[in-house]
């Protein structure tokens, strides 16, 4: 006899306390409190590659080259400058473009205590943020120009090619960086390294959002915001004085020449509002719920676009450092620090204290984070968390994509089940496979794949964020996890559902995760059998794995085998939340 679809599955009578227990004791009840040798399963050291950009279809170009490059650049554009500038019609160009576009009359002159303040605070937040986000980018240590993580077709990488290796994961493809440039450095600490850049992020942009006020309240707005067209002319006549070494004479008290104001400008009004909207483009429920955020910025997209900031900001701290030292350092550091017009020695003193908070707080940064990474993920969730739960509380239904925007790459992650359990399931083709469903519900169900099949489908086209950064667009079939609600009626005290996997985490004990029970309800939250219209593979997650888009890929266990619902995860596991959470200091909650 066929199951009928209108019928519920007969209760499980043995899905109870007792095989609960027998679940839990596999877990690691373990809360980690440091990094320590046993990281992430002892996961080795790997080291990749100098940076290479993409050239045509197949060739890379090393962009350690752009150093003697550069140099032979610069050695010639400064020969051309000089032997250009002594062109008549040069000359008369300068002459009527000198360098300086003037602002308006009753601009501001001189720079108020709280430029100083402002300009400390920044630098020291953008350290942090920095060095943090190149962990990050470490992790997945690739960037692309689509919505696809496609092999072979990222433009910039710091990692050898893809292996062909068939269940090669994302979570081998990460780098480790030296301690004193990432943060922190060891591979695999994106956990936390996103408390940090995240945490910090919101700290920068409360911060800017004081400085823009503070900008258009007393008017010094105008000393940083192009007002005239001859700006331009006046930009390249700056270029042309800096690259012959006549440098045009140093007068930012009353006026910035106007390659500073260009550059100025981009600084504080078109890098920041870019960073915050790209950075916003990679969070799965902004996207899923905002469709035209994933429009404009696919994940990829801003991840990119994300990249090419931080090298402008670079770029500028760079040769801003470079021209504040030679262009009059004693006074550009009293126009910073101490809001004086003079070449004393107080600016100077005052940098240096800052200096040395700086360095402190970097050589400190990343032996703290490994000694005390609890106080990291608190400090960095107290942060981020009142705009994380304002994400994670979005529903969608599908629409976004259609099966002409499937990947071609899905990339495998995760530590694969080898249990004998697991492998007799799997040698069988899962014929004898049940889903067990319990915990605080009405009706405890066990349910086989074709009985999970026998359930009304659930279809969608949704894409992948995963937490190292790849993406990719697949379709699922499945169930509807609200058909699951339906069908085994959650008590009132129920909270959250705990998914187990058959797998096992990299330093042992069963993975598994924690999710809202608000978030079951969403549409697009299901159990997938079926991906791109085959039954899901070993490699991502067979026979049956979670699909919740609006949060980050970790969360969507794979290889279920059983879910529970419960009032509070706090005595399962670590008591954190999942498996990442306990080990790895991921968060619960990962919509961003």
């Amino acid at each position: 006899m066929g199951e009928s679809l209108n019928e519920p599955p007969p209760p499980a009578a043995d899905f109870g306390a007792g095989a609960r227990m027998r679940l839990r004791s596999e877990l690691d009840a373990a809360r980690y409190s440091a990094v320590d040798e046993h990281w992430a399963g002892g996961v080795q050291p790997q080291y990749g590659v100098a940076p290479r950009i993409r050239i045509g279809q197949n060739k890379w170009f090393n962009l350690l080259w752009l150093i003697p490059i550069g140099l032979l650049m610069l050695i010639v554009g400064v020969a051309v400058a000089q032997g250009i500038r002594e062109l008549p019609t040069v000359q008369a160009f300068m002459q009527r473009y000198p360098g300086e576009s003037q602002p308006p009359g009753d601009a501001p002159v001189g720079f108020p205590a709280w430029v100083g303040w402002q300009h400390f605070l920044n630098m020291f937040f953008m350290i942090f943020i920095i060095r943090s986000g190149v962990t990050i980018i470490a992790d997945h240590p690739r960037l692309y120009w689509t919505r696809h993580a496609t092999p072979g077709k990222d433009w910039f990488r710091v990692q050898k090619p893809v292996p062909t290796t068939p269940l090669y994961t994302a979570k081998q493809d990460s780098i480790t960086l030296p301690d004193g440039v990432g943060l922190p450095g060891r591979r695999h600490s994106i956990g936390l390294a996103r408390w940090w850049h995240l945490g910090i992020d919101t700290l920068w942009l409360a911060n800017g959002l004081v400085f823009y006020i503070l900008l258009f309240t007393t008017g010094q707005w105008m000393r940083l915001v192009p007002l005239r067209w001859d700006v331009f002319p006046n930009a390249v006549s700056v270029a042309i004085q800096y690259l012959s070494l006549q440098w045009p004479t140093e007068s930012g008290w009353n006026n910035y020449n106007s390659l500073q104001l260009l550059a100025y400008f981009i600084t504080v009004f078109i890098a920041p509002p870019v960073a915050l909207l790209t950075g916003l483009g990679m969070s799965p429920a902004l996207s899923t719920r905002f469709r035209w955020v994933s429009r404009l910025f696919s994940i990829q997209v801003a991840r990119s676009l994300h990249f090419l900031v931080l090298c402008w900001f670079l770029l500028f701290i760079v040769i801003h450092v470079t021209l504040v030292f030679t262009t009059g350092a004693l006074r550009n550091l009293n126009h910073m620090y101490a809001s004086q017009n003079t070449s004393s020695w107080t600016g100077f003193w005052i940098f240096a204290a800052s200096m040395v908070v700086i360095i402190i707080a970097w050589v400190a940064a990343t032996p703290f984070t490994y000694r005390h990474p609890r106080v990291v993920q608190r400090v960095g969730f107290a942060l981020v968390g009142p705009a994380q739960r304002l994400f994670e509380h979005v529903d969608s239904t599908p629409g976004e994509y259609t099966e002409k925007d499937i990947s071609p790459y899905f990339w495998h992650n995760g530590n694969y089940p080898d249990s004998a359990n697991y492998k007799q399931l799997q040698a069988n083709g899962f014929v004898d496979y049940k889903l067990a469903v319990g915990g605080l519900v009405e009706n405890p169900v066990e349910l086989s794949l074709k009985q999970l099949r026998a359930l009304p489908n659930h279809e969608q086209i949704t894409q992948h964020f995963c937490i190292q950064g790849w993406s990719g667009v697949a379709k699922w079939g499945g169930v509807s996890m609200q058909t699951i609600l339906d069908t085994v009626r959650p008590k009132p005290e129920a909270k959250w559902v705990i998914f187990y996997s058959f797998a096992s985490g990299p330093e042992g004990g069963l993975y598994y995760d924690a999710h809202a029970i608000g978030q079951m309800s969403y549409h697009l939250t299901m159990l997938a059998y079926d991906m791109n219209g085959a039954p899901v593979s070993f490699g991502h997650g067979a026979p049956l794995r979670l699909r919740n888009e609006v949060e980050l890929g970790f969360k969507m266990v794979k290889w279920i085998q059983a879910i529970e619902f419960v009032e509070s995860f706090a005595d399962i596991g670590g008591g954190l939340g999942g498996y990442n959470n306990d080990h790895e200091f991921f968060g619960y909650r990962q919509s961003i």
